[in-house]
C-alpha cells in the first residue's frame, strides 16, 4: 500500500514536471514570429478572438496590408464584428465561415487567396498556435509569402499554468506532432470551394 502511494505521488510529480516543462519550452518550441512586413493580406485565424482580432487590427492601421481574411467556424463573425469596432474599414475584410479546424482553415483559405490574387499574408493567431499554423499555410500555399504575426502573451507563466490557457499550450505539442504526421502523407491538394463574404 505505501509502496503504491510512493509510485502515485512520482507519477503525479512527474506529469507536474512535464507540465511546466511543457510550458516553460513552448516560447521556443511552438512560437513563430516573423519580422513585420508589409503584405497584400492579413489572415486571421478564428478560435480565440479578441486576441487574434486586436492584433490585426492593429496591423491593418499600422498599413502592414489593406485587407483581412478571416478564416474559421463559429467565432469568425465576432471576430469581423470586432476588426469593424477597432476601426478596420468594413470593405476591407472577408469572412471564411465554414472550417473546422487548422487544416481547414488553410485548405479553405486557398482558394480565396488565389482570388484575391494575394502573393504575401501575414498569418495572426495565437501565440502557442503560431507555429503549427504557418507550417500548414506554407504547407498548402507555397506560393505565397507566409509571415507570422501571432498575437502575444499576455499572462504570466504561473497564471497560465493555472488556467485553461495552460491546458490549450500542453495539447498544442500533441495537435502539431499529429499535423505533422499527417502533412508527411498528403500529396495532392483538391482546390475547396468555401464560402466567403467580401
Amino acid at each position: 500500500m505505501k509502496r503504491n502511494a510512493i509510485l502515485l505521488g512520482l507519477m503525479m510529480l512527474s506529469a507536474v514536471g512535464l507540465y511546466g516543462l511543457a510550458l516553460v519550452s513552448a516560447g521556443s518550441l511552438l512560437v513563430v514570429e516573423d519580422p513585420p512586413a508589409q503584405a497584400d493580406v492579413i489572415v486571421v485565424l478564428g478560435g480565440d478572438g479578441p486576441p487574434r482580432a486586436a492584433r490585426a487590427a492593429k496591423l491593418w492601421h499600422e498599413g502592414k496590408a489593406p485587407r483581412v481574411l478571416v478564416t474559421g467556424y463559429g467565432d469568425c463573425d465576432f471576430i469581423r464584428d470586432t476588426l469593424v469596432r477597432l476601426g478596420v474599414d468594413p470593405a476591407a475584410v472577408s469572412t471564411e465561415c465554414l472550417s473546422l479546424s487548422t487544416w481547414e482553415n488553410a485548405t479553405f483559405a486557398q482558394p480565396i487567396l488565389t482570388g484575391m490574387g494575394a502573393k504575401s499574408a501575414i498569418l495572426v493567431t495565437s501565440w502557442f498556435h503560431s507555429r503549427r499554423a504557418v507550417k500548414r499555410f506554407r504547407f498548402v500555399m507555397p506560393q505565397i509569402q507566409w509571415i507570422s504575426l501571432p498575437a502575444q502573451r499576455t499572462v504570466s507563466l504561473w497564471r497560465l499554468a493555472i488556467n485553461g490557457d495552460g491546458v490549450q499550450v500542453f495539447k498544442e505539442y500533441a495537435k502539431a506532432l499529429f499535423y505533422d504526421l499527417r502533412s508527411s502523407f498528403v500529396r495532392d491538394l483538391p482546390t475547396v470551394q468555401a464560402g466567403f463574404a467580401s
